[in-house]
C-alpha cells in the first residue's frame, strides 16, 4: 500500500460561494511549492472555476489561489487543441468523462474528447512537465497559452522551439499591478508556427503549432526575471523524463505521508491522508535559488528583489491554531525556513504579516503569527539567531501604530490605554481584544525564552485582559465602549459587527493562555462546563446582524447542527475539547468521534466548512489521534482519545517517541491511547 494512493485531492471540492464543503482546489503540486496546477472547468464561475461535477475541461490552470475568497494571482492556462485556436472558455472547452481522469497530488490525466488528446501533466517546485498525445487526431495540434485580463507578454522563438514571456495577474492585495510574474516553455518537437487572439488591450493567447502529434512541454516560472525563469526550468527539469518528474514527484509525498502511519477503518484512514495531503499544501514558497546558489525572493508592494527566503499564501488567524504545531511534529525540519521567510516579510515591510497572497490583504483579526512565533520558540524550532529576530519583531510590531496600509494591532492605543479595543473605535472589538491578549500572552513566552523577564512579566499581565469585556450577567464576552459601558441591546445570535464569523456564543471562548481563569470568571469549573453544554445543546440559531447579508458560515453550523459549536469554522475549533482540558476526557471523544464521523470525510464534500489553508484538515489530523494543541505557544496538548487503531510516527525508517518530538507533557501518555 502506498499512503499517497489513499489521498483525493478532490475532498472539499465540492463547494459553492454560498456553501462551502471545504472551497479547496484539487491541486496537483510537491509540499509548499511556489506552483500549483488545477483543472480548469467552468471560469464562469470565477474563482470557483473547478466543480468535481464538472464534464467541461477549459485547461490547465498554473495558479497561486489559496482561497476562492482571496482569489488568484500571477495565473495563467494552457491548453492541447489541434487546428484552430479557441480563447474564449465558452468556446474552447472540451469535454471528459471525470470516471477516466486521474487527479493525483503528483500527477493529472485528462482525456479530451472533443481534440482526442491524452493529456498530463507532473509537477515541479516552480514548474510542470506536460505530455501530450494527439495522434488519435489527424488536425495539426496546437499548444495553446491562454493569459488572463491582465498585461502579458508572449514570445515564440522558433529557433529554439521555447516561448516566454510574463504576466501582471493580481488580487486585492496591495501590490504593485505591473508586478510580474515570468514564465518560460520548452518543446521537445519543432514550432511550425504561430496563431495569436486578442483577448483585451491588455493580453493576447498564443497557439503553438507543432510538427508532432506526441510532444512534451516543460513550464517553468519565476517572481524574478524571465532569466531565472529559464534557470528554474534548468535545474528543476533539465533533460529530465514524464516518468521521471512522476515518480519524483509521488516519492516526496509518499516519503512526507509516511511519517504518519495509521491504523483504522477504510473511511477514517482515507480522510485522514487526504487531510494529511491538504496540511503540507500552503504556505507555498515565494522564493528561488539564483546562479550564485543563494535564496532570492521578490517584494511584490516594492518591486524589488531581496536575499532571502520567503512563503505566502497563508491566513495566520485560521492556521495558528493547528497548521505548525502539526508541522512541529510531522515536519519540524522545515519550520526554520517558513519563520525565516515571515521574518524576512517583517525585514520587507515594517509589520509582521497576517493574511498573505502574495502580499498583505489585512484579513482577519488579530495579529496571530506571534502564537505561530510563541510555539516554534517554545519548542526550541529555531535558530538562536531567528529567535532574536522574532523576539525583536513582536515587540516592535505590537507598539506599531497602524496607518491603513501597514497594519499591526488595531487601536492599539486604546488597547493599551482601557485594556480592550473599543467597539466605537474599532470593528469586531471583541475578537481584537481577546487576540490582543492571547498574543500577549505569546509575546511573554518569547520574551521569557530570551532572557528578557521585565518584558515578560509586562506582556503577561496585559494577557489578562481578556476579562475585561466579560459579562458575568450573560456569561459572554461584550463589546464596550470606551467609556467602560456595554454595548446595549445584546443578542448572544447576532453575528459579525463586534465579532468575526460569530456572534457571542463561538467567540467568547478565544482564551487559549488561561482557561483555568476564563473558568473562574464563570464561577468554577462545574459553572464553565456547564456554559459549554448550554453551547452544545443550544439550536444553531444565528441573526445576520452586523453582516450586510446571510454569509456562508451561518448556514453551515445550521447544517452541522452541533447547536451553536460552529465546528464549520475556526473559532469553535477548540470547544469539543475543553472537557478534556478540564479532565473530562471521555466527554470530549464522544463529542470529537460525532463530528468525525458525520461532518468529515474524503469526499469531495468531505468538510463542514473552507478547509482554510490547511486549518480545518490538521484538526482532523489531531482530533483522530486523539490529542489537540489547544494552546500554540504552550508546550501542553489536550487529550480527548484517539479515534484509531493505531498510529506511530516515523522518520528516517525509525519510529520516533511522540513524547520527545512534541518537547511537551500530555496528560495520558499519547501511546497508551492508540496502541
Amino acid at each position: 500500500m502506498k499512503y499517497v494512493d489513499l489521498v483525493n485531492i478532490k475532498q472539499g471540492t465540492n463547494s459553492a460561494r454560498r456553501f462551502s464543503h471545504g472551497n479547496t482546489l484539487p491541486l496537483v503540486c510537491l509540499p509548499n511549492a511556489m506552483n500549483m496546477f488545477a483543472p480548469q472547468t467552468d471560469s464562469s464561475r470565477g474563482p470557483w472555476y473547478y466543480h468535481p461535477t464538472d464534464r467541461s475541461f477549459e485547461g490547465v490552470r498554473l495558479t497561486h489561489q489559496p482561497s476562492p475568497w482571496a482569489g488568484d494571482f500571477s495565473h495563467i492556462c494552457f491548453l492541447p487543441q489541434n487546428d484552430k485556436l479557441y480563447v474564449d472558455p465558452a468556446l474552447r472547452w472540451s469535454g471528459f468523462r471525470p470516471e477516466n481522469a486521474v487527479l493525483k497530488p503528483y500527477l493529472m490525466e485528462y482525456y479530451l474528447l472533443r481534440y482526442r488528446t491524452n493529456f498530463r501533466l507532473a509537477p515541479t517546485e516552480r514548474g510542470a512537465i506536460m505530455s501530450i498525445d494527439a495522434s488519435e487526431n489527424e488536425k495539426k495540434p496546437i499548444f495553446s497559452i491562454i493569459p488572463f485580463d491582465f498585461k502579458t507578454e508572449i514570445n515564440v522563438d522558433k529557433a529554439t522551439n521555447t516561448v516566454s514571456g510574463f504576466t501582471c495577474g493580481y488580487t486585492e492585495a496591495p501590490f504593485r499591478d505591473d508586478f510580474k510574474m515570468y514564465f518560460t516553455l520548452a518543446f521537445d518537437c519543432d514550432i511550425d508556427g504561430v496563431s495569436t487572439q486578442r483577448i483585451s488591450d491588455k493580453a493576447e493567447a498564443v497557439g503553438v503549432h507543432l510538427s508532432k502529434s506526441k510532444y512534451t512541454v516543460k513550464v517553468a516560472t519565476s517572481f524574478i526575471s524571465i532569466e531565472q525563469a529559464k534557470l528554474n526550468l534548468q535545474n528543476e527539469l533539465g533533460d529530465r523524463s514524464f516518468d521521471d518528474v512522476v515518480k519524483t514527484a509521488e516519492n516526496e509525498w509518499e516519503n512526507l505521508l509516511s511519517r504518519l502511519q495509521v491504523e483504522g477503518d477504510e473511511k477514517i484512514v482515507k480522510t485522514f491522508y487526504s487531510c494529511l495531503y491538504r496540511a503540507f499544501v500552503f504556505p507555498n514558497k515565494f522564493y528561488e535559488i539564483a546562479s550564485d546558489g543563494k535564496p532570492y525572493h521578490a517584494v511584490p508592494q516594492y518591486g524589488i528583489v531581496k536575499e532571502g527566503v520567503s512563503y505566502t499564501n497563508n491566513g495566520f488567524w485560521d492556521t495558528y491554531r493547528t497548521v505548525y504545531s502539526l508541522y512541529s511534529i510531522v515536519r519540524p525540519e522545515i519550520v526554520n525556513e517558513i519563520i525565516e521567510g515571515y521574518l524576512n516579510v517583517y525585514d520587507d515591510t515594517g509589520v509582521l504579516p497576517r493574511w498573505l497572497t502574495p502580499s498583505e490583504v489585512n484579513y482577519m483579526p488579530g495579529t496571530l503569527i506571534e502564537a505561530v512565533f510563541a510555539d516554534m520558540v517554545a519548542k526550541n524550532l529555531l535558530t538562536e539567531n531567528n529567535k532574536k529576530r522574532v523576539y525583536k519583531s513582536v515587540i516592535a510590531n505590537s507598539e506599531f501604530n497602524s496607518d491603513g496600509v501597514k497594519v499591526a494591532r488595531k487601536c492599539r492605543n486604546d488597547y493599551e490605554t482601557l485594556g480592550y479595543v473599543p467597539y466605537d473605535k474599532c470593528a469586531e472589538s471583541v475578537n481584537e481584544t481577546l487576540d490582543s491578549a492571547y498574543g500577549d500572552y505569546c509575546i511573554s513566552v518569547i520574551a521569557r525564552a530570551m532572557g528578557e523577564y521585565k518584558v515578560a512579566d509586562k506582556y503577561f499581565e496585559r494577557s489578562k485582559n481578556y476579562a475585561n469585556l466579560f459579562d458575568s450577567k450573560t456569561g459572554f464576552m461584550r463589546p464596550k465602549h470606551s467609556d467602560g459601558t456595554f454595548k446595549e441591546p445584546f443578542d448572544c445570535f447576532d453575528w459579525g459587527g463586534d465579532y468575526t464569523e460569530g456572534g457571542a456564543w463561538q467567540n467568547s471562548f478565544a482564551v487559549p493562555h488561561d482557561y483555568e481563569g476564563l473558568a473562574k470568571l464563570y464561577g468554577g469549573k462545574e459553572n464553565f462546563l456547564k456554559k459549554i453544554d448550554e453551547l452544545i445543546a443550544t439550536p444553531p440559531y444565528y441573526i445576520v446582524g452586523g453582516y450586510p447579508l446571510e454569509i456562508h458560515e451561518m448556514a453551515e453550523m445550521a447544517a452541522v447542527d452541533f447547536g451553536q459549536c460552529a465546528i464549520s469554522n475556526q473559532p469553535c475549533f477548540h470547544i469539543p475539547f475543553m472537557y478534556a482540558e478540564f479532565g473530562e476526557q471521555e466527554k470530549s471523544k464522544a463529542i470529537v468521534k460525532s463530528m468525525v464521523d458525520t461532518v468529515f470525510s474524503h469526499f469531495d464534500d468531505g468538510f463542514p466548512g473552507d478547509e482554510d489553508n490547511g486549518t480545518m484538515a490538521c484538526w482532523y489530523v489531531f482530533a483522530t489521534l486523539g490529542f489537540y494543541p489547544t494552546c500554540p505557544g504552550k508546550l501542553d496538548y489536550t487529550v480527548s482519545g484517539s479515534l484509531l487503531c493505531g498510529a506511530k510516527l516515523v522518520a528516517d525508517g525509525k519510529e520516533i517517541d511522540l513524547n520527545e518530538r512534541i518537547k511537551g507533557k500530555l496528560k495520558v501518555n499519547h501511546f497508551d491511547l492508540i496502541k
